[in-house]
């Protein structure tokens, strides 16, 4: 029952993120526990052989681990042009107050009062990009080149570029919240490049990346593990039963 309430929580938050920019949805894995050997194989009679198996009763299931799946959410325009969705692998990378680094799929982004591009939570994306208070149209290219248009010139300057980081197992990377990812030893040391280059995603200007949750899927899942607590609830209660009329056995 604690595995599968462990289970239907994972589900719950699945389903709160479904409308969150960039989430990525994770599943649990189970295992069974140890099993008891109530008798080992013997010798049966004369000249039957040894039994080819003993008997074993196990004493349930835990969850292990989590496993986020990295696959592509949808893309939906959002007309803000300082928007960026990355189409393929990889992650912007975000410095956080310590100096970190922390990683995110989340392009929701906008100018501080320095004009500085930062996300929604005003950490400045890596490498930094400044704007200039007079620049009237920001590009940014799906190789990761930021330019713009000054107020009365014609041709636009660059400001900066955008480069994407790429993991061996982004599963292993840890959650921090707020759309954020941090290196671990199991995701690896990051490879940086340039957006479409060396196998990293493009970057997509004015769209976001929206959450790969399956909805329909996950309710199923939620009946599926529902289902399972209520079968287990009704062992536990039959068991008592049958315990307790052994006992009436007694009197």
């Amino acid at each position: 029952m604690g595995a599968q309430q462990t289970g239907v929580d994972n589900i719950a938050n699945n389903l709160a993120n479904a409308n969150t920019t960039g989430f990525k949805k994770q599943s649990i894995v189970f295992h069974d526990l140890l099993y008891e050997s109530v008798q080992a194989g013997a010798e049966g009679e004369a000249g039957a052989g040894i039994e080819p198996s003993s008997l074993q009763v196990g004493h349930g299931a835990t969850a292990v681990s989590s496993v986020r799946t990295f696959t592509q959410g949808g893309l939906v325009q959002s007309g803000n042009s300082l928007d960026v969705a990355v189409k393929g692998e990889g992650f912007i990378q975000v410095l956080r107050p310590d100096g970190s680094i922390a990683y995110t799929r989340d392009g929701t982004l906008a100018l501080d009062a320095e004009g500085n591009i930062v996300t929604q939570s005003g950490l400045m994306v890596e490498p930094g990009v400044s704007v200039p208070p007079e620049a009237v149209e920001i590009q940014i290219s799906q190789d990761g080149l930021v330019s713009a248009r000054l107020q009365g010139e014609a041709d636009p300057i660059d400001l900066g570029q955008f480069e994407l980081a790429r993991f061996t197992n982004p599963s292993g990377l840890l959650p921090l919240g707020g759309n954020l990812f941090e290196q671990s030893e199991t995701s690896g040391e990051p490879t940086i490049g340039t957006p479409g280059q060396d196998g990293l995603g493009v970057m997509l200007q004015g769209f976001l990346e929206s959450s790969n949750v399956d909805v329909v899927q996950e309710m199923v899942n939620l009946i599926t593990a529902q289902r399972a607590y209520e079968i287990n609830s009704k062992m536990i209660s039959a068991s008592d039963e049958m315990l307790q009329t052994t006992n009436n056995l007694k009197r």
